[in-house]
């Protein structure tokens, strides 16, 4: 018997309705796979997560976390076989449906799910966002996206460029006020949801680590870009209604604001990492299309902080837009 047979007859004895059709809902980035089953009152949403490459606990555990959310209810597991079955959020994401006219409203919604689900943080129940994950993130880069997509492994002068970059961009990350984090609370992981918007899915990786980091994740998103200024005004949004709700937010926004950009860097360049990745170890060559918008919004950041524009400088280096002279001994 193949998986989705298991798949589907499990399904079917759950639900109580025989001989349940299955049809692809959608996937990610990892081994996990979606399928939609319409029951005679609703359709509801089954995940199939190999046990030998996921793990389904962590999903259960951070849904009861994000509880103050609009986040799929579970209606029955098994763990053993890594079949979960959902509440259906339906099949639309915000990427399906952002533009200029609806981007506040729904960005709005979004930062109100986000303050919620900063305000149920504490330490101890999610893995700590440390300098050691923060770090092998970022080795994302060099390893996949400049030797294995670019065939340009670093020098020892951009070695050391890179090395000086990553101790500062960790520093400032620990230096930022702990919350819960999704760590990609973005267009595609954001459903639109008639009711309690929006529904929030993809949750299972969340970590107790910067505050500013799920604020980059919906704004700096890899997949669709807006004008600064509009980021900007929604950055101060946040700010106020996390400060209104008591998060420890810091009390300047010039400071939050910094943080929230440097914490820009540390993601991108660990997407544009997990992008060459997909591509080149998974065969999913589709992310590449989005590396571009991710480079800009790095070499934007680094050119805007002192600190930083030697890692831009390397950056543009391996695009080709500027010579190597710059990392000669």
């Amino acid at each position: 018997m193949t998986r989705l047979s298991t798949l589907q007859n499990w399904v079917s004895d759950q639900c109580a309705v025989p001989n349940l059709e299955l049809t692809p809902a959608s996937s990610d980035a990892s081994f996990r796979r979606y399928f939609r089953a319409v029951l005679p009152d609703r359709s509801v949403v089954v995940m199939d997560a190999p046990p030998e490459h996921e793990d389904c606990r962590p999903f259960i555990h951070v849904a009861g976390l994000f509880a103050d959310v609009h986040v799929p209810k579970i209606h029955a597991s098994d763990l053993d076989q890594g079949f979960l079955l959902l509440e259906d959020l339906g099949s639309t994401t915000y990427l399906d449906v952002l533009d200029a006219d609806n981007a506040r409203a729904l960005y709005l919604d979004a930062i109100d799910a986000l303050v919620r689900i900063q305000l149920a943080s504490r330490p101890g129940v999610l893995p700590d966002y440390d300098a050691a994950l923060l770090t092998r993130e970022m080795s994302l880069f060099p390893d996949w996206f400049a030797g294995t997509h670019l065939k340009k492994p670093f020098t020892l002068a951009q070695r050391k460029v890179w090395d000086e970059a990553v101790e500062r961009i960790v520093a400032n990350v620990l230096a930022q006020p702990k919350v819960f984090v999704h760590r990609d609370y973005h267009s595609r992981n954001l459903m639109l949801s008639a009711g309690d918007n929006p529904g929030v899915i993809d949750f299972q990786d969340a970590v107790y680590g910067p505050i500013t980091y799920d604020l980059v994740s919906l704004l700096k998103d890899a997949y669709v870009e807006w004008d600064e200024e509009f980021c900007l005004d929604l950055v101060i949004r946040y700010w106020e209604k996390a400060r209104k709700a008591g998060l420890p937010v810091d009390p300047s926004i010039d400071q939050l604001y910094r943080d929230y950009e440097w914490m820009g860097v540390q993601r991108h360049l660990k997407v544009a990492g997990i992008f060459a990745r997909l591509s080149h170890r998974d065969g999913k060559d589709g992310y590449l299309n989005d590396i571009p918008r991710v480079l800009t919004y790095l070499k934007r950041v680094c050119n805007r902080y002192v600190e930083l524009r030697p890692l831009g400088e390397l950056i543009r280096d391996l695009s080709g837009e500027v010579t190597a002279t710059g990392f000669t001994f």
